[in-house]
C-alpha cells in the first residue's frame, strides 16, 4: 500500500510537469518567434555567440541549488528554515563576486575573444540577471523535494506570460535604438520574469513563523547543500567552459582558413537559433520527466530500494526515448513546415537532416545525468563531463582546420552525443547491477 502511495505520488509529479510544460513551453514559442523574428538572422547569430557565455553564467547562478535542496529535503524535510536561510547569503555573495567579475573582464571577452565589441553591454545585462535566478532556483528546489510540481510549473508559466506581455508591449519601441540595444532588452527582462515566478511560489509555500533565534547560519547545512552542487555545478562549468569555447575557437581557426566574419555569425545562427532549437523543441518533456526522477530516487536509493530505481529509470529513459523519436521523426519530414512557422525562414534544413538522427541522445542523456545525480554519484557525474568536454573541444578543433565550414560543428555535436550518453548510461548500469 505504501509502495503505491509513493508511486502515484511519482506519476502525479511527472504527469503535473509534463501538462504545466505544455503550456508553459506553448508561450515560449511565441515568445522565441517573436523575438527571432525581430532580432533576424544577424541578431540571432550575435544570440548564438553569446549562448555559450549566457549558458555558463546560468550554471552558475542556478549552482544546482534545486538539485542539493530537492534531494536534502526529500530524505530529511527537518530544519527547512535553517536551509534557506544558510544558503540564501551564500547564493548572494557569490553572485555580487562573479558579477563584478564579468564586468572586469566583459571588455577582453567581447573585443579580443568573440570579436565583437558590440557584445559588451549584453554580457553585462546577462550576469545583471544572476541573483534574481538564483533565488528562484533555490525555491524550485523545496518543491521538487516535496514533490509538489504545481507551484513550480505555474511559476514558469506566468514568469513565460509575463516575458511574453513585455516584449509585445515595449520590443518594436526599443528596436528603434538599435538591434544591440534590443538584445540587452531581450536580456533584462528575465528579471522580471524571475521575480513574477518567485512571487507565485512564495504565495504556495507554507506559511512559517520565524523567530529570532531562526536567524542562525547552519554551516552543516551549507556543508551538505555544497558537497552536491561544488561537484555537480563544477562538472556544467567544465561542459560550459567547452561550449563557451567553442565559437572563439571556431571563429578564429574558421577566419585563419579563410572563411569571413559574417559567413561564422551568419551559420552559426543557422546552427543554434533554427537547426538545433527546432530539432530539441519537444526536449522540455524529458527535461520535466527528469526533474521528478531526483526526489524519488534519492528516497528509494537511500532506502536501498535498487529495483524500484531501476524501474522508474527506465520509465523515464523510455518515455523520453519515445517522444524524441515521434517528434524528431516529423520534424525531419517537414523541416521546411516547422522553420517557416517558427522563424520565417528555409535556413538550416540541411542541418536539421543531418544532425536528426543523433538528437535522440539528447532525450536519453538528460535522465540519465539526473538519475546519476539523485543516486548522490555528483563526482561520477564530473569525470564523464571531464572526458566528454576534452573531446569536445579536440573535435572542433581538429574538423575547423578541414575547411568543411560550420559542418566541423556538426560533427563535433554529434560526436560528443554519442560519447557523453554511452559513458552516463555505462557509469548508471555499473552502480545498479
Amino acid at each position: 500500500m505504501l509502495n503505491k502511495i509513493k508511486s502515484n505520488a511519482f506519476l502525479k509529479s511527472t504527469l503535473v510537469l509534463l501538462i504545466g510544460g505544455i503550456f508553459g513551453k506553448v508561450v515560449g514559442f511565441f515568445l522565441k518567434i517573436i523575438i527571432t523574428r525581430n532580432l533576424g538572422t544577424q541578431g540571432m547569430g550575435y544570440f548564438s555567440l553569446l549562448s555559450p557565455t549566457t549558458s555558463l553564467l546560468s550554471v552558475l547562478a542556478v549552482f544546482y541549488y534545486p538539485n542539493a535542496i530537492s534531494k536534502i529535503v526529500s530524505e530529511d524535510e527537518r530544519n527547512i528554515k535553517s536551509l534557506f536561510i544558510s544558503i540564501i547569503p551564500i547564493s548572494i555573495l557569490i553572485n555580487i563576486f562573479i558579477i563584478i567579475i564579468v564586468i572586469l573582464f566583459s571588455p577582453i571577452l567581447s573585443n579580443n575573444l568573440l570579436r565583437e565589441s558590440t557584445l559588451f553591454y549584453p554580457i553585462i545585462c546577462i550576469a545583471l540577471t544572476m541573483p534574481f535566478i538564483s533565488i528562484s532556483s533555490i525555491i524550485k528546489g523545496y518543491f521538487w523535494g516535496k514533490q509538489n510540481m504545481f507551484p513550480y510549473m505555474l511559476s514558469n508559466f506566468i514568469e513565460q506570460v509575463v516575458r511574453l506581455i513585455i516584449v509585445l508591449l515595449f520590443i518594436n519601441k526599443i528596436k528603434v535604438y538599435g538591434l544591440i540595444t534590443t538584445i540587452c532588452f531581450v536580456t533584462l527582462i528575465n528579471i522580471i520574469g524571475e521575480i513574477s515566478s518567485q512571487i507565485v511560489m512564495i504565495k504556495y509555500a507554507p506559511k512559517v513563523k520565524f523567530n529570532k533565534s531562526d536567524f542562525k547560519i547552519d554551516f552543516n547545512k551549507i556543508k551538505e547543500v555544497l558537497s552536491f552542487c561544488i561537484p555537480t555545478t563544477l562538472s556544467k562549468i567544465l561542459a560550459s567552459i567547452a561550449y563557451f569555447f567553442e565559437p572563439i575557437i571556431l571563429t578564429n581557426i574558421l577566419l585563419y582558413v579563410g572563411y569571413t566574419n559574417d559567413y561564422i555569425v551568419y551559420e552559426y545562427g543557422i546552427v543554434n537559433a533554427y537547426a538545433m532549437s527546432t530539432l530539441l523543441m519537444p526536449q522540455f518533456f524529458t527535461q520535466n520527466m527528469a526533474t521528478s526522477l531526483i526526489p524519488e530516487l534519492a528516497k528509494q536509493y537511500k532506502l536501498n530500494n535498487i529495483e524500484l530505481c531501476k524501474k522508474r529509470i527506465k520509465q523515464i529513459v523510455l518515455i523520453s526515448l519515445l517522444i524524441g523519436a515521434i517528434s524528431t521523426i516529423i520534424i525531419t519530414l517537414f523541416p521546411r513546415f516547422f522553420l517557416n512557422v517558427l522563424y520565417k525562414t528555409n535556413e538550416g534544413i540541411d542541418y536539421i537532416r543531418l544532425l536528426s538522427p543523433f538528437t535522440l541522445l539528447f532525450y536519453i542523456e538528460y535522465p540519465l545525468v539526473n538519475a546519476l545525480q539523485a543516486l548522490g554519484k555528483v563526482k561520477e557525474t564530473l569525470f564523464i563531463t571531464i572526458k566528454t568536454s576534452v573531446i569536445r573541444v579536440m573535435c572542433i578543433i581538429f574538423f575547423s582546420f578541414l575547411k568543411i565550414g560550420m559542418y566541423s560543428l556538426i560533427i563535433t555535436i554529434i560526436i560528443n552525443l554519442i560519447c557523453s550518453t554511452y559513458l552516463y548510461y555505462k557509469k548508471l548500469k555499473e552502480l545498479l547491477i
